[in-house]
């Protein structure tokens, strides 16, 4: 069954311009989920919108949308005046420039899209645009208006098609100071980043997302697949937390004092134990006993 497009129109790179289809690059369909519902009955209930002074249920008709100003107090937005200022899409991605992968923050990457030509008529500008980017090693800075909203989204080639990535804008992004500037930076002798590479070289691996494992989401599955057959579940076994919790770098100031020690640790006289010639042991016998 073929995937429906979430996005049907053009990539424009200057007078070049292809059409194409958006699609998302990430779902959450096969996760896990759960209704409230009725112990009684076994219904599945709904939700309604309550006033939080009268505690009156509200009908659709009531409801509406409003700015909160100060505590409690709101500015109500029409539906027509929030049309109004909403962003109509004109169905175009316009590149508006080219930047080094390397410069683009992954903070602010948002949601991956496939970008994949829309038929054979553009299919040639398609390429062009993908394989000049591939020989480039940049990325494209597009415009995209996504349900009312225009977002900056990243193009990049990958495969055959591309991958667009929207972008937050930097209001959306926390300023790393208000969260590092408490961190201090303590002296770090040159011995226990030695040790520390060498943790991390003993688990060296590669970047294989087939390896991950939701063990959450298995246990979900299987818990739901007991229940619906009847089956008895059994309580989780909590593990005890081991009370002398050592930390990595309190490990590595033990393995560092440890190999301190070992190097200024005093060599221990060795005691040499002098043997006679068992033929010099049966002389001074035979001379005691002619003196006896």
């Amino acid at each position: 069954m073929a995937v429906r497009a979430y996005w049907k129109g053009s990539l424009k790179l200057s007078l070049v311009s292809c059409p194409v289809l958006l699609y998302p690059a990430s779902t959450s369909v096969d996760k896990t989920r759960f209704h409230m519902i009725n112990r009684e009955t076994g219904n599945r209930l709904k939700q309604q919108m309550v006033d939080a002074e009268t505690g009156d249920v509200v009908e659709s008709d009531q409801k509406g949308r409003g700015y909160e100003l100060k505590k409690g107090e709101y500015v109500e937005i029409d539906k027509d005046e929030l049309e109004a200022v909403q962003i109509e899409s004109n169905h175009t991605i316009d590149i508006d420039s080219f930047v080094p992968k390397d410069e683009i923050d992954k903070r602010y990457l948002n949601h991956p899209y496939y970008i994949a030509p829309d038929g054979k008529a553009g299919l040639d500008a398609f390429a062009v645009i993908r394989d000049a980017m591939k020989d480039q090693d940049r990325v494209a800075l597009a415009r995209i208006v996504l349900t009312n909203r225009e977002h900056v989204i990243a193009i990049e080639p990958l495969g055959k098609g591309l991958l667009g990535t929207t972008l937050r804008y930097p209001y959306e992004v926390r300023n790393e100071d208000d969260y590092f500037d408490d961190i201090r930076n303590p002296k770090i002798s040159k011995d226990m980043v030695e040790l520390a590479s060498h943790i991390l070289d003993t688990k060296a691996a590669h970047f294989d997302p087939s390896k991950f494992r939701d063990e959450y989401e298995n246990a979900l599955k299987t818990l739901v697949r007991r229940k619906a057959a009847g089956k008895p579940v059994k309580s989780a076994e909590h593990e005890e937390r081991p009370d002398n919790v050592i930390n990595l770098m309190d490990a590595l100031k033990q393995s560092l004092k440890a190999k301190v020690s070992a190097k200024r640790r005093p060599h221990s006289p060795v005691r040499r134990t002098t043997h006679r010639p068992a033929k010099k042991v049966h002389r001074s016998a035979a001379r005691a006993r002619k003196a006896s």
